[in-house]
């Protein structure tokens, strides 16, 4: 198995950005132009590599190859995203890659991309791209090219032998288990051995609601290969366990009014092969709430008005901060009972809600976190 912290660690080593790996200190596909230049770097990473993977390195200092790592990022259906607009779209898998050094609630993200063999191109005009373009890398520069020759595949065994250092071994799996019960023992931390292989760590703030266990501040670490899943304490998570599989089922808080109302998002199952594999398989699991619509209206007009005060500088009374508290999930809610333009509120609230406190942006990244899982779902 690889170890995906020295998978990072061999690419900032052994080369600069190149035909079969790039590095990002962030992306942002929640805008039109970040999803396309981050499709194109895919695009371009599968067609100049069409027998080895490629990889891109999310969270990196691009002069000094600092590792300064990024936000966790659980688009698990970012394959969806690539699969709407690339034809022959390659395997896309995004991972959330802890470092020691970084603080608890940084990463780093490894994407890495396996080619179909065939040439991929854009499905689709995006941004200034138009559909039909073919991108190829040009030394460490996606560029769009006419392809009318045979892909030369000339990286191969620079890749295999990248991924065969950074294979894992039992110092480094058990150095992963004690640093994890170390760094969570306020949370209960355990961990479970699948397969006399594989060992996963998880801890979490315990919390019983109606003979029911739930968990929030979630971390789970796949430590043979470095690999973490990451539920906040905004999230209700529940978990169950047997020998072939870790499953996770997310919960979200989407009551009005400080009333309380979880909904199932999203299932997540971790599984296990005798032949040493494993998957991880996420199910969209999320009914959007319905209210009624005089209520909503009466909210989303308040919203409203509240994020006109922001605009121009009034003072919130003291019952307007409290349900500032509230604007990202309720336009979200608003949006989820066919208020088109909430989203576009919330949008337009995003600096001013960063600027008023990290508690409310925080609220905010999860409200939007929320709706990209059900876009491309």
């Amino acid at each position: 198995m690889i170890n995906k912290r020295l998978l990072i660690k061999h690419l900032l080593a052994h080369n600069d950005e190149n035909s079969f790996y790039d590095k990002k200190l962030k992306i942002d596909i929640g805008q039109k132009e970040g999803k396309a230049k981050f499709l194109k770097h895919i695009c371009a990473l599968s067609n100049s590599n069409p027998k080895n993977n490629s990889y891109i390195v999310i969270g990196v200092e691009n002069e000094e190859n600092n590792i300064v790592g990024v936000d966790f990022f659980d688009d698990s259906k970012i394959q969806n995203l690539i699969n709407a607009y690339l034809t022959n779209p390659p395997i896309v898998q995004y991972e959330n890659i802890p470092f020691p050094h970084l603080p608890d609630h940084k990463v780093v993200g490894l994407v890495t991309i396996r080619p179909t063999g065939k040439i991929t191109s854009l499905r689709k005009n995006i941004w200034k791209y138009y559909g039909g373009s073919v991108f190829f890398r040009d030394g460490s520069i996606s560029m769009p090219k006419v392809f009318d020759i045979e892909i030369k595949d000339v990286n191969s065994k620079i890749v295999e032998a990248i991924e065969i250092n950074a294979q894992n071994n039992i110092e480094h799996t058990l150095n992963g288990v004690f640093d994890f019960m170390q760094k969570r023992k306020d949370y209960n931390p355990q961990y479970k051995v699948f397969k006399e292989y594989f060992v996963v760590c998880w801890a979490g703030q315990k919390k019983v609601l109606k003979d029911e266990t739930f968990f929030s501040r979630v971390d789970i670490e796949l430590v043979n290969e470095q690999v973490r899943l990451f539920f906040s304490a905004l999230d209700e998570v529940s978990i169950s366990i047997d020998d072939d599989s870790f499953k996770i089922i997310e919960y979200v808080n989407l009551g009005l009014q400080k009333a309380d109302k979880y909904y199932q998002l999203e299932e997540t199952i971790i599984s296990f092969e005798n032949n040493a594999t494993y998957s991880i398989e996420t199910k969209l699991l999320f009914e959007p709430p319905q209210y009624d619509k005089k209520a909503l209206y009466h909210i989303y007009n308040a919203n409203n008005a509240i994020l006109e005060k922001l605009k121009t500088g009034i003072p919130l009374n003291i019952n307007e901060e409290l349900d500032l508290k509230n604007l990202p999930v309720t336009y979200l809610i608003c949006y989820l009972n066919l208020f088109h333009d909430a989203i576009k509120k919330l949008n337009e609230a995003k600096p001013y809600l960063k600027a008023h406190s990290s508690e409310l942006y925080v609220l905010y990244k999860e409200s939007i976190r929320i709706l990209r899982k059900l876009k491309y779902s």
